[in-house]
C-alpha cells in the first residue's frame, strides 16, 4: 500500500550545509535526521534520482541535483539500482511531498528517511553548482542539529574522500548469480562474468535480456579464478572512486586479455585503461548528468551520454589499443578499444539509468564477441 502522503504538515527545521573552503548554505531539513559528511558533487539528470541515489558510484558523496523539482513521481522498488542508498546525503532545491505516478509507493521523503540518510531542501542549488564548477568538488558536511560553525569544526577531522577504497564497500562480498526474475530467450546461453566494482543493476539486466547467464564476482576475484568459471565474456562494472586505489582489478584486466571478450564500463574502463599504460587524473568537478556530448573518433557520430565519474585516464597508452571515443566538453578520453583482441571500453554508462539509450547498442557489439561473431 503506498504511503505517499504520510508527511506531516508541520513546517521542517532548518538545516545547513558547510563546504570545507567555508562557504555556507541554508535550507531545511529532509530526510533522516543527523548529519552526513562527503564529497559534495551534482548531477544535471532531469528525472532519475532514485535511480542516482541507489547507484554505488555515488558512494561516499553528498548528491546535489541541478534540475530544482524532485520527489515529484515518488519512489518504488523497481527503480533501484542496487540494494540500498548510496550517497551519504542528497541537496536539492524544491521536494515535493504530492507525487504523482502509478507504481509509487513512498515519497521520496519517506525513502530517504527510511534508509536513515539526511538531505537538505530549499537550498540555492543553482549557487552551490557555480561554486563547485569554479573552485572544483570539496567536501562538505550537511546538518540538521548543529550551527554552521559547529559543523565546519567537525567537518575538519573527517576523513577525505581520497584514499578511501569505497569499492570495498559496494562490491559483492561472495559470487552470485543475477537473476531478478526476468524471462530470457530460449536456447544456449553463454556465461558473462561481471567484475563488481559497483554494479548497477541494469547492466545486468540487459545482459539477461541478451539470453546471457549471469555471475557477479568480487572485485578480489583474480584472472584465473575467473577463468576458470570458462565464461563466454567478462565485464569489468562501474562503481566509486579513484581506479588507482586498485591495482589488483587493474592486474585482473591485464590477465583476461586475449583470453576472453572484455568490456569495461566507466570504473572499469579505467581500470582497463590502466592496465595498458594510461594515467588518471581528478576531474574538477567530475562528469554527472544525462546530457554529455560523446563523438565516436571513427565515424564523427556524436552521442548523448549518461556519466557519473570524478576521474579520467589519458592517451598514453602502450600496445595495441587506441583511444576510441573522446568527450566533446573537454576532450577527454571516453573510451579505448584493442585493435587486435575482442576488448572495449567505454567511460559513459551505456546501461543509462538515468539517460538516454542511445549506446545501448554496444552491449551488442559484446554480445557478439561473446557469441563469437565478432
Amino acid at each position: 500500500m503506498s504511503d505517499a502522503h504520510d508527511e506531516s504538515s508541520t513546517a521542517r527545521p532548518p538545516a545547513h550545509l558547510v563546504l570545507a573552503d567555508g562557504r555556507v548554505f541554508e535550507g531545511v531539513a529532509i530526510g533522516a535526521p543527523g548529519r552526513a559528511s562527503g564529497e559534495v558533487v551534482f548531477s544535471t539528470s532531469m528525472t532519475g534520482y532514485q535511480e542516482a541515489l541507489t547507484d554505488p558510484s555515488f558512494r561516499g558523496q553528498l548528491l546535489t541535483m541541478t534540475y530544482p523539482l524532485q520527489g515529484n513521481y515518488g519512489t518504488n522498488p523497481s527503480a533501484e539500482e542496487s540494494n540500498q542508498i548510496q550517497v551519504r546525503g542528497f541537496i536539492v532545491r524544491e521536494l515535493t511531498d504530492l507525487p504523482s505516478h502509478w507504481l509509487q509507493t513512498a515519497t521520496l521523503d519517506t525513502y530517504l528517511k527510511r534508509a536513515g540518510i539526511p538531505g537538505i531542501a530549499e537550498l540555492d542549488t543553482r549557487a552551490l553548482t557555480r561554486h563547485l564548477r569554479a573552485h572544483g568538488v570539496l567536501m562538505g558536511t550537511l546538518t540538521h542539529d548543529e550551527t554552521a560553525e559547529e559543523a565546519y569544526a567537525r567537518l575538519q577531522a573527517e576523513p577525505a574522500y581520497e584514499g578511501a577504497d569505497f569499492v570495498d564497500e559496494v562490491s559483492t562480498p561472495a559470487a552470485f548469480d543475477f537473476d531478478d526474475g526476468l524471462a530470457i530467450p530460449s536456447g544456449e546461453r553463454p556465461r558473462v562474468v561481471v567484475v563488481d566494482l559497483g554494479v548497477k543493476r541494469n547492466i545486468m539486466r540487459i545482459l539477461k535480456r541478451q539470453g546471457c547467464d549471469v555471475t557477479a564476482v568480487p572485485h578480489r576475484t583474480t584472472a584465473e579464478e575467473i577463468l576458470s568459471m570458462n565464461p563466454s565474456g567478462v565485464l569489468l562494472s562501474p562503481g566509486p572512486g579513484d581506479p588507482r586505489m586498485l591495482d589488483h582489478v587493474v592486474a585482473t584486466a591485464r590477465g583476461l586479455v586475449g583470453r576472453s571478450p572484455v568490456m569495461g564500463i566507466c570504473l572499469g574502463h579505467q581500470v582497463v585503461g590502466r592496465a595498458f599504460g594510461a594515467g588518471v587524473h581528478k576531474l574538477k568537478f567530475g562528469h554527472r548528468g544525462a546530457n554529455h556530448p560523446v563523438r565516436d573518433e571513427r565515424t564523427g557520430r556524436v552521442y548523448i551520454t549518461s556519466q557519473n565519474h570524478g576521474y579520467a585516464i589519458d592517451d598514453q597508452l602502450e600496445g595495441d589499443v587506441r583511444v576510441s571515443q573522446v568527450h566533446l566538453n573537454d576532450g577527454t578520453v571516453e573510451g579505448l578499444e584493442h585493435t587486435k583482441e575482442p576488448v572495449f571500453t567505454i567511460q559513459y554508462h551505456s546501461e543509462a539509468s538515468p539517460g538516454p539509450n542511445d549506446t545501448e547498442f554496444l552491449f551488442d557489439r559484446f554480445m557478439a564477441a561473446v557469441r563469437g561473431d565478432d
